[in-house]
């Protein structure tokens, strides 16, 4: 097969695989949930396997207690760590260029501000299934989908499975506050954030809709205990409860669930993208069409979102 333009055939796989690690970074970058976790050292590529299993700790070691002199210490084997197991999910976004296209921008550098363009379009696209496969509970596009907060922190934290684990265990149930109301919000986050405390333990996120986050504000300038917005140390303009970062991910494009706050301990999430499609092209790098004059190149990702601690996250509900 005749190609428009012979000398730029190679440049769409070359191009996208030189923006790969680019392409990653603002994936976590544009999100305030991936963000957290990045800083945290919570991203962590999975090398393979059929499934991501995720270690968790269920019980406490039995062979602990008090003792005196000559007592026999209990040394019987303990069985407190499990794992949580999760599916592979992808997703992928082509990057097509036909060859009349190739054509009207001849000229390499034409070629490269086009193609440019329609991988920055990709790029941003990727973004935005991702962070909104953050939200959901792994239902979308058949069950493709990640598994994001709907599914870990979900409106019953008491029904179904979730990493193959019964939500019916106690240690494997998030809390809920609901229906909770803007007129008591403070009270109702008081409440929550104090059900999710266990010694230094306790939420370092706490990502609201514009609903929530608009009566957050309000109920702070009517306290007259108004913090000023500032960026946060992630990059994202937040607010503060108790000592953690308050962001808004509502407004244009936002994803969280309308009258809602998470309430999240990021020390136990975790982003587990496969270390060989992590917002990568597709081998082979590029693709051309049987019958058409045209090829293109694969922006291809694969993970999920995993927790090791289901208890310690919240979710707040304003009805």
């Amino acid at each position: 097969m005749a190609f428009a333009n012979p000398n730029v055939s190679d440049v769409i796989a070359t191009t996208i695989e030189s923006r790969t690690k680019r392409i990653a970074d603002n994936v976590t970058k544009n999100n305030a949930l991936l963000s957290k976790l990045e800083a945290a050292g919570k991203v962590k590529t999975v090398s393979g396997g059929s499934k991501i299993l995720q270690e968790l700790s269920f019980a406490e070691n039995g062979n602990a207690g008090w003792y005196s002199g000559y007592d026999l210490l209990p040394v019987a084997a303990q069985d407190v760590i499990s794992a949580a197991e999760f599916e592979f999910k992808q997703a992928a976004c082509a990057v097509t260029i036909s060859g009349l296209d190739m054509l009207k921008n001849s000229g390499k550098e034409a070629f490269i501000d086009l193609l440019e363009g329609r991988i920055a379009v990709a790029e941003s696209t990727m973004a935005n299934l991702i962070a909104g496969g953050l939200y959901s509970d792994g239902s979308g596009a058949g069950g493709k989908q990640i598994e994001g907060l709907d599914k870990a922190v979900p409106t019953d934290p008491t029904l179904g499975t979730y990493g193959g684990i019964s939500s019916s265990l106690a240690f494997w149930q998030s809390k809920l506050k609901a229906p909770g109301n803007t007129t008591t919000l403070l009270a109702d986050m008081n409440e929550l954030w104090s059900n999710l405390v266990r010694g230094a333990d306790r939420p370092d996120l706490i990502v609201m809709d514009g609903v929530v986050w608009g009566a957050y504000v309000a109920a702070l300038q009517a306290n007259q205990r108004f913090t000023q917005a500032s960026t946060g140390e992630f990059g994202f303009p937040t607010l503060k409860y108790m000592d953690t970062d308050v962001v808004l991910d509502g407004g244009i494009g936002g994803f969280c669930p309308e009258g809602t706050a998470f309430f999240l301990n990021t020390k136990y999430l975790h982003y587990r993208p496969h270390a060989q499609r992590n917002m990568v092209p597709l081998s082979p790098g590029k693709r051309y069409a049987i019958n058409q004059d045209a090829e293109c190149s694969i922006l291809a990702f694969a993970g999920n979102l995993t927790c090791s601690g289901r208890q310690f996250q919240g979710r707040l509900i304003c009805a």
